[in-house]
C-alpha cells in the first residue's frame, strides 16, 4: 500500500494546504510574470519554505510542492540551463521536506499521535501554466499526446527522484492533456500514485467543455489515480460536478476551490468579487457528503481557511 492509499484508508477527512502565490502577494511579493511564484525559487527560496511551514502549523495533512509554474521550458526560457531548471524543480521537494522535518521536530509525542505524518505531493500543473495566459481556465490549447507527455515527463521524473510521496496533477482544463498524463503514468511511472483535479466554469463540464462524466470515466479507469475532482474553480459549481461524477465513479473525490473570483489572463489579475455566500468550511461539509475526502483551498484562499478546516475535522 502506498502512502496516499494508506492515508485515504485511515483518515476520514484529509486537508490540503492553500494558495501559495496569494500568500506571497499578501506579504508584499510581486508574483507577476510568466514564472509567477516560481521566480522566488530563484530569488528567495526560504520564503517558499516558510509558507510551507505556515500551512503545516495551520493543520494541512498534504503539502504541495511549488512546482506548479516551475517547468523545464519556463525556467529555460527565463535563462537557466536544462540542468539548472531540473535542479530548481528538485528544490521544490527539498523545501517541503525541510519545512516538514523542522515542524515535526517541534511536536511532542502526544501532538504527533493526534495527526498523520504530512505527505508531500509533487505538483504537476497543466501546460497552460507555462503559457501564463489564463488558459488553465479555458483549456483552449492543443498539443499532440506525445508533446504533452514530453512537456511533463522530466518534471515528473525529477519530483519523484527528489522524494515526493505522490503526484498532485492539478488545474487541468483540457481532456486531451488529462488523457496524455494518465497514459504517461501508466507507461513511464506505473508504480506511482496520483490524484488528478480539473478546472470548470459550470457545474457540468471541465473548462474546455468536455462533460465531467467523460473525464470521470478516464480517472475511473486508471488504477494509479486514487482520487480526482475539482480545484481552482468557483465554489458554486463544485457540488453539481461532484454529483455528476458520482454517477460514473465511486473513487475518492477532491475539492479545493478558489475564492470565486475570476482570473484575467491578459492582466494576470483576479477580478469580480469573491463568493461570500458560504465559507470554505460550510462548502466543504457539503462536499464531504457528496464523496469528497480530500479538501482544501486554491487561489485566493489563505492559511486561515485551512485553520478553519483543521479545527473542524482534526479532533
Amino acid at each position: 500500500m502506498g502512502k496516499l492509499e494508506d492515508l485515504l484508508a485511515n483518515q476520514e477527512v484529509i486537508i490540503l494546504d492553500g494558495a501559495l502565490g496569494t500568500e506571497l502577494e499578501e506579504r508584499g511579493y510581486d508574483v507577476s510574470g510568466k514564472l509567477w511564484s516560481a521566480k522566488y525559487l530563484l530569488k528567495n527560496p526560504r520564503i517558499i519554505q516558510y509558507l510551507h511551514s505556515i500551512y503545516l502549523r495551520s493543520g494541512a495533512d498534504i503539502l504541495t510542492t511549488s512546482s506548479y509554474q516551475a517547468t523545464v521550458q519556463g525556467l529555460t526560457d527565463f535563462g537557466l540551463s536544462e540542468k539548472e531548471a531540473l535542479d530548481i524543480i528538485a528544490l521544490t521537494v527539498t523545501l517541503v521536506q525541510q519545512a516538514r522535518d523542522e515542524f515535526w521536530r517541534t511536536l511532542s509525542d502526544e501532538e504527533k499521535a493526534k495527526r498523520s505524518y504530512p505527505l508531500i505531493a509533487g505538483d504537476v500543473g497543466p501546460y497552460a501554466a507555462y503559457l501564463a495566459d489564463g488558459s488553465e481556465y479555458t483549456g483552449h490549447y492543443h498539443l499532440s499526446k506525445e508533446a504533452y507527455q514530453a512537456f511533463h515527463r522530466s518534471r515528473i521524473q525529477t519530483l519523484l527522484a527528489a522524494g515526493c510521496d505522490f503526484l498532485a496533477i492539478e488545474t487541468i482544463p483540457n481532456v486531451h492533456e488529462a488523457k496524455a498524463l494518465i497514459d504517461l503514468l501508466a507507461t513511464d511511472f506505473p508504480e506511482i500514485e496520483a490524484y488528478l483535479s480539473f478546472t470548470a466554469q459550470d457545474d457540468s463540464h471541465i473548462s474546455d467543455g468536455t462533460p465531467i462524466e467523460v473525464v470521470a470515466d478516464l480517472c475511473e479507469q486508471s488504477p494509479q489515480v486514487l482520487a480526482f475532482g475539482i480545484n481552482c474553480s468557483s465554489p458554486t459549481v463544485i457540488s453539481g460536478l461532484l454529483k455528476r461524477i458520482r454517477t460514473v465513479s465511486q473513487k475518492t473525490l477532491v475539492a479545493y476551490p478558489n475564492s470565486g473570483e475570476v482570473y484575467d489572463g491578459s492582466t494576470q489579475t483576479w477580478t469580480s468579487s469573491p463568493d461570500e455566500a458560504r465559507t470554505l468550511l460550510e462548502n466543504s461539509k457539503t462536499w464531504l457528503t457528496l464523496g469528497a475526502q480530500i479538501i482544501g483551498g486554491c487561489c485566493r484562499t489563505s492559511p486561515k481557511d485551512i485553520v478553519s478546516l483543521a479545527q473542524a475535522f482534526h479532533k
